[in-house]
């Protein structure tokens, strides 16, 4: 293997130019040259393409987003969007590509694969820690941190006015961030798709609570379940709280990674280099524990990974 590409696709999260950082270092450690792929799959088509140094990627581990900048393709999912990005690797004698973002990333790796028998690695970077075959993606511990942050915060001014406050953080087609929110931000409740929203029954539980003397809540919902307007209105319309809702939104992507975001970024990275120098393709690099593993993208395509019903439980327990 003599030149990697690399780009980052879809949702930025943070820690991903740590792992561009290591990516590109671990590479050039072993002869190998970078290359850098702007914008995602729509910049490989356009042929964005450009070779890195270690200059490239110095001063970049603490800052949030991605320095090569990054699209959602349509144009990639057609075969003729596929076969042009396949060209522009071919002019650039790319022998290998690392992808790094979440699930739609890696279908999109697999689809070069098969089509020019480049080798293919991804690295999960969303911080909607949805992507199966890894305890972590990279982004989410950032993204809970600076949600927590928030809450924070929030509760500060709700327990002043007691007030109920819906806070919306993100997670569209899960409740990860939610859950993961609520535990450490001790709210209340947390909503989310995974499981049938029962409005109602939150209501008779806000109810309970003040009879018991409690003066203020945090509801999480995540955005996939409810807005958390809907969930004001509803609330104040069935019950006597004073109740307002604080909608977190894309300040959840942004910032700096947090330092577990940081070394899981450049743990990934070097390993998914190691694994392609090795001879291995098709993979997505994850964690397990401590550990550092690897799991076949088809795997990672095969299904979602669920929320932790011992973590909704706990939500649950804890709201006394």
């Amino acid at each position: 293997m003599k030149r990697l590409a690399i780009l980052t696709s879809g949702g930025d999260a943070p820690g991903m130019n740590a792992a561009i950082r290591a990516v590109a270092r671990t590479a050039l450690g072993n002869d190998i040259a970078p290359y850098a792929v702007y914008r995602g799959y729509e910049g490989l088509i356009n042929g964005e393409i450009e070779p890195m140094s270690t200059l490239s990627v110095s001063g970049i581990i603490n800052r949030g987003g991605t320095i090569l900048r990054t699209s959602r393709c349509e144009r990639f999912k057609t075969p003729e969007g596929q076969k042009a990005a396949a060209e522009i690797l071919t002019k650039h004698e790319i022998d290998a590509l690392i992808v790094i973002g979440g699930d739609g990333s890696m279908r999109g790796a697999c689809a070069l694969n098969e089509l020019t028998g480049i080798k293919v690695a991804g690295l999960p970077g969303t911080i909607d820690n949805d992507i199966p075959g890894t305890d972590y993606s990279i982004g989410f511990d950032t993204a809970i941190n600076t949600a927590l942050g928030a809450i924070d915060r929030i509760r500060d001014t709700a327990h002043s006015h007691e007030r109920v406050f819906v806070i919306e953080v993100m997670g569209r087609n899960n409740g990860h961030i939610a859950i993961e929110v609520a535990i450490s931000g001790g709210a209340e409740a947390a909503l989310i798709p995974e499981i049938e929203l029962d409005m109602a029954g939150l209501s008779v539980k806000l109810d309970e609570w003040q009879k018991r003397g409690k003066r203020s809540c945090i509801v999480v919902v995540a955005e996939g379940a409810h807005r958390a307007t809907d969930v004001e209105k509803f609330l104040r319309s069935t019950t006597g709280c004073d109740v307002r809702a604080v909608v977190l939104g894309y300040t959840q992507r942004g910032g700096s990674p947090t330092a577990f975001d940081r070394s899981l970024a450049t743990r990934l990275g070097a390993y998914a280099v190691s694994r392609l120098i090795e001879g291995h393709s098709n993979e997505m690099a994850g964690i397990a524990g401590s550990h550092l593993c690897s799991v076949p993208i088809s795997y990672v395509q095969s299904g979602s990974k669920p929320v932790d019903p011992d973590r909704v439980r706990l939500v649950e327990s804890m709201a006394l």
